[in-house]
């Protein structure tokens, strides 16, 4: 209904009402409402409000259709000055009211799914949720990261300071160092700053702990001693309200329990938007993007499916988002009442962001931060060049789905066809006509006829898988560069301190504690780059040998049908 609304107000479009943008990630679209944005293409926006989670507007090729909101950086020029506002930044969120948190506060994720009309209300009964206690600002690959805002009120950051220096640090010797100004920073917003500074205080009880150990290529997390892995299956179609409401629901079940759970697109977004608020260093997996139209169609349904599956085995293999306790709740609580509880209690965690670094224990062993940073030097390179890879393979692969579906069947058809006039025109002198030759050229059309549908039908099979392990490791990749920016930071603050120190202006004891403090932002950063490599060698590997595996048996197929009809010209 609201992408009607927007077409049937095409004429009130003017000058005056679009404005400018910039597309901050690619998007392909995939049906025929949605248009394709490169990164850096110049956009022209028609109407901000068109529909939830997506703008309608107009590329750079004349094109003109949807595209989600969160892949775009609004241009605006304010009238008093020449500096440029920019509505959604990758860094932080600009809202129009205020420069810190969203105009419309949003407390259950995007909202343009089949969670649309249902605010928690079923779970809460209209109490509040954490997520107004921060900020959601758009992160990497246009996904939400959020401000850790503590309730503990001892705990004070940047992002919620504009001029002057915090009440808590400005006390400490160590508020000499500078702070980053630019609050909308990921070393700020994160809280890494504030820890790293030494000014997040130890609690008086940390319950949870993460460890670090050093394995043979450098640090790596400690695996969860008690592994599991979890299915998800059967996604149905289910009402409330009269059938007012529709929504798809999935059966989980983790191993270790074997007992299924019923879970929703919202509760996978609930948990994803809990991760990201409490993991700072980690990379947590983008869930399944969202859909405009046709959520409820088939393929869709299907293709989510795919997705939240790889989605839910990155989960369970990481081995600390895979103890997360919030994680366990979301996999086991079957209990309405127990839901609302153990969701109250993951919202009001306190150890998130800054916090969560308290909880690493790391090894004694000693690094030296130079060589630290040449290693994540060498992992941003790295990542870099596999995500501009990943994306060169996802365009190729996303091309050849379009050719199976498309050109190779017409082609096969049309060859099919041919053969099939062959036989026809054969027939036409009767005395003469051969019918045996005949049935074997009209048996050869049908053959490359079912041939194209056999392409048609092929990517099912193992681009559409390959595609969905790409996304995957699009989202992934995409989160490293803010990661890797709270190790840049750290390093900074520490050739800031040691500096300050030697002049004298520092106490020498101060700026150890900034450098141990920045060990432990490296160690944390370099176990993640262990496991993304651990998990890519896997997954890659699979990827590959699925496809081939399944390229052979395509081929193997084409090949006996082509056997067959050869076979039938024998007997002439």
């Amino acid at each position: 209904m609201a992408l009607c609304t927007c077409r049937s107000s095409r004429t009130l479009w003017s000058v005056s009402m679009s404005v400018k943008a910039v597309a901050l990630y690619t998007f392909l679209s995939e049906n025929k409402e949605e248009i394709n944005i490169q990164e850096n293409e110049e956009l022209t926006i028609f109407d901000e409000n068109s529909l939830d989670g997506w703008y309608l507007g107009e590329n750079s090729r004349g094109e003109r259709g949807l595209f989600p909101k969160t892949y775009v950086e609004i241009v605006r020029t304010r009238s008093n000055s020449n500096v440029t506002d920019c509505s959604i930044s990758p860094e932080g969120s600009l809202g129009n009211d205020s420069p810190y948190f969203p105009s419309t506060p949003n407390t259950s994720g995007q909202i343009n799914d089949e969670d649309y009309y249902d605010d928690w209300d079923d779970w809460d009964d209209g109490s509040t949720v954490v997520d107004d206690d921060h900020t959601r600002s758009p992160g990497a690959n246009g996904y939400a990261h959020q401000t850790p805002m503590s309730n503990n009120p001892n705990v004070h950051y940047r992002a919620k300071s504009v001029s002057g220096l915090d009440s808590m640090s400005s006390s400490r010797k160590g508020s000499m160092v500078g702070r980053n100004l630019n609050r909308f920073s990921s070393f700020v917003r994160s809280g890494v700053e504030a820890f790293v500074l030494g000014d997040v205080p130890m609690m008086a009880k940390i319950a949870e702990s993460y460890t670090i150990e050093m394995g043979p290529l450098g640090p790596k997390w400690k695996e969860n001693p008690n592994p599991f892995i979890c299915s998800i299956e059967d996604p149905t179609k289910q009402t409330k309200f009269k059938g007012i409401k529709t929504y798809i629901s999935y059966r989980v079940t983790p191993s270790h329990t074997g007992r299924p759970v019923y879970r929703r697109y919202k509760h996978f977004d609930w948990l994803y938007n809990r991760l990201l608020h409490k993991f700072t260093v980690i990379s947590v997996p983008h869930l399944p993007e969202k859909q405009a139209t046709g959520r409820f169609e088939e393929d869709f349904i299907e293709k989510r499916k795919r997705r939240l599956i790889l989605w839910m085995n990155h989960m369970t293999s990481h081995p600390v988002l895979s103890q997360y306790e919030g994680f366990e709740h979301f996999l086991m609580c079957a209990d309405d009442k127990q839901w609302k509880l153990g969701k109250r209690r993951a919202e009001k965690d306190e150890m998130v962001g800054a916090h969560f670094m308290l909880t690493l224990q790391i090894p004694n062993e000693h690094q030296d931060l130079q060589d630290v940073e040449e290693r994540v030097d060498n992992f941003k390179t790295f990542a870099k060049k596999m995500d501009d890879s990943v994306m060169q393979l996802t365009n190729v692969a996303s091309e050849l789905v379009r050719k199976h579906l498309g050109g190779f069947r017409k082609e096969f058809q049309r060859l099919g066809n041919a053969f099939q006039s062959i036989s026809q025109a054969f027939m036409l002198d009767p005395p003469h006509r051969s019918d045996g030759l005949n049935n074997a050229i009209s048996h050869t059309g049908r053959t490359y006829e079912n041939i194209g549908e056999m392409f048609a039908e092929q990517p099912k099979n193992d681009l559409f898988q390959m595609l969905d392990k790409l996304s995957l490791y699009q989202g992934l990749l995409a989160n490293f560069p803010d990661i890797i920016h709270l190790q840049k930071g750290a390093f900074a603050k520490v050739k800031e301190s040691q500096r300050m120190s030697d002049e004298g202006k520092m106490d020498q004891g101060e700026a150890d504690g900034i450098r141990k403090r920045c060990r432990t932002v490296g160690f944390a950063l370099q176990a993640e780059m262990s496991h993304f490599h651990e998990r890519r060698e896997v997954d890659f590997k699979d990827m590959m040998q699925a496809y081939l595996r399944e390229q052979i048996a395509f081929y193997q197929r084409v090949v006996q049908q082509l056997e067959r009809t050869l076979r039938t010209y024998d007997s002439l």
